[in-house]
């Protein structure tokens, strides 16, 4: 589709200053009060883009609209995938069978318990349901971030199902080791580092928790790459989701309905980019020189930090987009579900924990 310069214009304008907006909440995220919090560039830009959507709205250029939406959808794509970089292959193979499998129990448990109670018990729309469940169950913000365009959500239902992310993912990060220093969880270190990593909504709270002991500890390591193992499994959880909802469409519609296979190819593309981030990996551990090893960790660190900024820039649209009338009608529920779901994630992730630790 052909823009009119005007148009264009708008929407470069719209982009630059999500871009704007973002780099603040990444400048902000970086200070030392709010980084001890393990509060993301994501979280911030989210807030200030709230901020923005109900009092200075009115006041920046309506062409900016399409910048802005852009940026919450296409940047957000992109985004997405090359995420990728951030795991391997040979980083879950390191926890074994154990990380694996609470990863998987906890996930689609979670995943579907959170739907199910959202939806079924407390009222929650579809979207939001789905979207809250796929926070916690996955890797909070960025998980949130992902499923909307499959759903193709609102912004503010995204932004609710964000908003329970941050909540009881914070309050995490001050219960478990309050509760570990307390005795209260028996486990090791290792078992301790599997349960932050199976548990815990975002990737920053895991690694602040599962380091309190310090970065380079077993339990830290743990935490991480069981964590990491989570993320890698948005990937097929989407299509299996974007399966279901092509199904449910066309039961509803029936034989005529026409209603397309929904497949998200960016998560796809995803694990292919994981998969080029392990053989690179590969590479450099059988054998690379040690300046070649530098450049090529340099390289991805750079791209990491690229694609966090254009994930806080997506984020940062998404809060553009949140007006607080749309919220009305939906009372507690979102947070009596999300409070349901941390409820499992703590009592019944401490339990299938230790069982399949024991197990294997």
């Amino acid at each position: 589709m052909a823009f009119s310069p005007e148009k264009r214009k708008g929407t470069i304008s719209g982009i630059v200053f999500v871009a704007l907006v973002a780099a603040s909440a990444t400048y902000i995220a970086g200070l030392a009060p709010v980084a001890r919090l393990g509060i993301s560039p994501l979280v911030v830009g989210i807030v200030i883009g709230i901020f923005y959507a109900n009092t200075l709205h009115n006041h920046f250029p309506a062409a900016w609209e399409t910048g802005i939406v852009f940026s919450a959808k296409k940047i957000l794509r992109f985004a997405i995938v090359f995420y990728g970089f951030r795991i391997t292959f040979q980083q879950i193979a390191e926890v074994g069978v154990e990380g694996f499998m609470v990863s998987l129990i906890m996930l689609s448990t979670t995943f579907l318990l959170g739907t199910w109670l959202g939806y079924r018990i407390f009222g929650l729309d579809r979207d939001t349901a789905i979207l809250t469940a796929s926070g916690a169950s996955v890797c909070g913000a960025a998980a949130v971030l992902a499923t909307e365009p499959v759903l193709k959500a609102e912004e503010h239902k995204a932004a609710i199902a964000v908003s329970m992310v941050v909540l009881f993912g914070t309050i995490a990060m001050f219960l478990y080791p309050a509760l570990l220093k307390a005795g209260v969880f028996d486990m090791t270190p290792q078992e301790f580092g599997i349960y932050v990593g199976g548990t815990i909504h975002e990737v920053a709270q895991v690694v602040a928790v599962g380091s309190i002991d310090g970065p380079d500890t077993e339990m830290a390591k743990a935490a991480v790459i069981v964590k990491m193992t989570r993320v890698i499994m948005i990937a097929p959880m989407l299509i299996l989701l974007g399966i279901y909802l092509s199904y449910t469409a066309k039961k509803s519609g029936g034989e005529a309905g026409g209603v397309k296979l929904v497949i998200p190819w960016f998560a796809v593309y995803f694990i292919g980019m994981a998969g080029v981030n392990s053989l690179i990996q590969g590479y450099v551990e059988s054998g690379a020189s040690e300046s070649m090893a530098q450049t090529i960790q340099n390289t991805i660190t750079n791209i990491n930090a690229v694609d966090t900024f254009l994930l806080t820039m997506a984020m940062t649209a998404l809060g553009m987009g949140t007006r607080f009338a749309k919220f009305k009608g939906l009372g507690l529920a979102p947070l009596y579900a999300a409070s349901a779901m941390f409820a499992w994630l703590v009592i019944g992730g401490y339990f299938i924990t230790k069982g399949v630790v024991a197990l294997f």
